[in-house]
């Protein structure tokens, strides 16, 4: 007798294909969520670096009466210390009396 009964088809597939679904839909707002917060990172960080130029420039030009003369000089006498793989610094003198003209440059390697 079960020869001719009919069984309904199980909705299985269905469900897990929206299961599947709603799962990637979730994992894809997480990486962006994570890419969000890298790109809003990078920012800060090239904010930080170009305030501490200003301040390290500042204070040499209050005790030494002249503006660095190189990026280097920095480095060595006031600790300077950055990612040079993540930025690079453009670092222009015109004068031992005038604000040295300084870019910084967020690299795309990374």
């Amino acid at each position: 007798m079960s020869r001719f009964q009919y069984q309904k088809e199980s909705r299985h597939m269905p469900r897990f294909l929206l299961s599947v679904c709603v799962f990637l839909a979730i994992l894809l707002l997480f990486f962006q969520g994570i890419s969000s917060f890298s790109g809003d990172t990078r920012r800060r960080q090239k904010e930080s670096l170009e305030n501490a130029l200003m301040r390290s420039i500042t204070y040499c030009y209050t005790i030494e009466g002249a503006y660095p003369e190189s990026l280097d000089y920095l480095k060595e006498h006031y600790g300077l210390v950055y990612d040079e793989d993540l930025f690079f610094v453009d670092y222009r003198v015109s004068g031992s009396n005038i604000l040295p003209d300084i870019t910084v440059i967020e690299r795309g390697d990374r």
